[in-house]
Formats: structure tokens, sequence, C-alpha cells
């Protein structure tokens, strides 16, 4: 899919005329001077974008505020004009600040993220860590393993006395692995994914480690979570991987995850209401496209209705008595998809190439697009926390 083509149907859920959507977007300064450029946070309506800094300067104010969906749907503030603009810039222009274009939709949330969430992919974490990151080996071992193990991990429950059962009978064999251990272990995989501040949104470049060699995209749900642990609202994300690095040994995980650019989400977030409950994230598909520019196209799906850990359970692993997060958090929730499909050699499988384009689908999330490029090639990451807070200073937002 070319980028540039990517329309507000796609962008929007299904049933956006329902939908609560709230975002930020970058406004630059005014030609005149008198409004400086920053972030603002947005609410969709209808067609438009409407500026609602002066009600909540931060995302994470917002999700806190007790009538949220107040602020999304009816609060009054400038009207940023039509989102079709809004889109075509973000695509035309992948982050520019010189140019308006949305950011993504979290500020002073950590990231975080759960992984080996899904049986179906599992498995491939399994043959990362047994072939050590060598991504020309993975096919014989995948044969072998599935062999063994079996690829119908998600009828056990994690920490069940099954799963306990089958690790005993595992580790007997000398083939039970850290990846089982929280796959179906009692305790989730939870970790930084990136800090405050540091995702791409919807329509700009995301980031491959430059010693990369096997790496692909991840496709996932990731839950809004205000800071008393509630989850209140959802958006997509591309959790970027590496897998040559975390194949190589799992203490690697951090530079694998957490890299310029390497976190996309987006491109807004869905605030739950009566139309847009748990249930609805509990149930949600996901689809996800790769086109590359040599006419390489790699599609991909994933299912939260057979995640091994309801996004309850998974907020509950990350945030409570043991580990607060006074700010809220957005936690990608994992994926089934691993993908396996050679593109460069038989046997290779697949990794990514500078340039592809990442589109990832749900029908009451809309849509999220990046490009793919370099980690060092891309613009550094500059705007933290700092630069926030004095630029809200700056435009009297605080």
């Amino acid at each position: 899919m070319n980028a540039m083509d990517f329309s507000i149907a796609q962008t929007l859920p299904v049933d956006a005329a329902a939908a609560a959507l709230v975002g930020r977007a970058w406004r630059p300064a005014a030609p005149d001077g008198t409004v400086p450029a920053g972030p603002c946070v947005v609410a969709v309506r209808g067609d438009r974008l409407c500026d609602l800094s002066a009600h909540t300067p931060t995302m994470s104010a917002l999700l806190e505020h007790g009538d949220r969906l107040w602020l999304a749907r009816e609060a009054p503030g400038p009207d940023l004009g039509p989102l079709a603009e809004w889109l075509h810039s973000s695509l035309a222009h992948g982050g520019d600040p010189q140019q308006r274009h949305l950011l993504a939709p979290c500020d002073l949330q950590v990231v975080k993220a759960a992984g080996v969430t899904f049986a179906a992919s599992m498995l491939e974490r399994v043959i990362e860590e047994q072939a050590r990151g060598e991504a020309d080996k993975a096919h014989a071992i995948r044969s072998s393993m599935t062999a063994i193990v079996g690829n119908d991990l998600a009828r056990i429950a994690p920490g069940s006395a099954q799963a306990m059962e089958l690790k005993r009978l595992l580790s007997a064999q000398g083939l039970w692995s850290q990846y089982l251990e929280v796959g179906i272990g009692p305790d989730a995989e939870v970790f930084t994914k990136a800090a405050p501040l540091s995702s791409m949104g919807h329509g700009a470049s995301v980031g491959l480690h430059p010693a990369s060699e096997w790496n692909n995209p991840e496709p996932e749900i990731v839950l809004a979570v205000n800071a008393q642990a509630q989850i209140v609202g959802a958006a997509l994300g591309n959790d970027v991987n590496l897998r040559d690095f975390e194949g190589r040994s799992a203490l690697l995980l951090g530079k694998a995850k957490d890299n310029n650019a390497s976190c996309a989400i987006g491109p807004f977030v869905r605030l739950l209401d009566a139309h847009f409950t748990l249930a609805d994230i509990g149930t949600a598909e996901v689809a996800m496209t790769v086109a590359g520019l040599d006419g390489f196209a790699l599609h991909g799906h994933s299912s939260m209705r057979h995640i091994s850990r309801s996004p309850t359970e998974l907020v509950g692993h990350a945030m409570g008595a043991h580990h607060q997060y006074p700010d809220g958090m957005f936690l990608f929730c994992g994926t089934m998809f691993a993908p396996t499909e050679d593109r460069d050699a038989p046997g290779s499988g697949f990794t990514h190439h500078l340039g592809d384009v990442v589109t990832i689908l749900s029908p009451r999330l809309g849509g999220l697009i990046n490009r793919v490029g370099r980690s060092d090639q891309l613009p550094p990451w500059q705007f933290g926390i700092g630069a926030l807070m004095r630029n809200l200073a700056a435009r009297g937002l605080l």
C-alpha cells in the first residue's frame, strides 16, 4: 500500500461516529509568532480535529479526568481543521516539527509490553533462543520443536497444574525454556518498551537498529491505563522487534526492543464507553500487511480471542501494590503473529527491508501506518519530559 493513499476511512474505526477518539498532534508555530509550536491533546469530532489543551494539557491528565468522555465529545476548543489534511501532512512529512502531524497518543505514561502472551508466537520465541539469533537455523529447529512439544499450547492455562506438569516433563528432557516459563508459568513477562514521549505516531517512520539482520513488526493492541490501574482505552501499536538480538540472549531484550523510533502507537486512543468495552478489546481482531519496495508483501493476523492472559490480568502483573505508575502507562498486549515466510532466500524467513510500509488495522480501532527506517538515520529523539514542561509553560498551559 502506498502510504500516501491511506484514507480517513482506513484511519478511523468502522463505527467512528460512535467512538470517543482522543490523541495528540503537533501544531507548528503561528506564522505571526503569536502561538508557539508544541504538542496538543486533541479529539476527533466528525472529520475534524479539536484542540483540548486548555482543558487538559497532557494525555495523562485526560485519562485521569473523571469526565474524559465529555472532554472527548463535547468540551469546547479551537478547531484545528480537517482531519484529512492532518493525515496527509503526517504521511508526507513524517514528524517534521515545521509541519503539522499526528503524534503518538501517549505522553507522560511509560510504555510497557507483555511478551509471550500467545501460544502461536510462544514457540517462535523458543526457536529464536535455540537458533541463537541465526535465521537460517530456525526452520529445522521449528520442525523438531513442533514434533516434540506440539503447537496446541493455547489449551494450557498459565500457572495451572497442567502447565507445571508440562514444565516437569520438558525439564526432564532438557527442553524447558525461559519463554515457556513466562508463557505458561505463573508470572507474565512485562518489560519497558519505550520511555515517555519517545513513541512514534501515525505516519512517522519506525527504526531498526543498524546491526540487526533479522527483525519484524509486531502488530498489537495497546491498553491505555490510568494511575488507578484502570483500563480506560485502547490503541494500535507496532512493537518493532529484533529477533537476532533477543535470540542471542534474553539479556539483550532491552536492545532488541528499545531503540530510537522503535515503538509506534496510534492513530488515536479509543476511550471505553457503552459502545466500546473491555469485552470488545478481548475479542479484537488485528490485521497487518508489510509492503516492500521490492514488491514483497506479507500479511499477518492476530486475535485477542487467543491471548493466554486477559488484558486485566496483564495490567495486574504490571501494576498494583507492587508497582505504581502515577502518570499511568500504555501496555502492549503481545501478538500471535510471528512471520516465517521466506523473503530473501529459502530457509531465511522474514526480515524487514528499509522502506517497508507496515499497516496495522483493527475494525474498532482504525489503522496505523508507518515506514521502516534505521534508528541511527532517523531524527534523534530530543523532545522529552523537560522539553514538554517548558513548552507547556511557555504556552500558558501549566
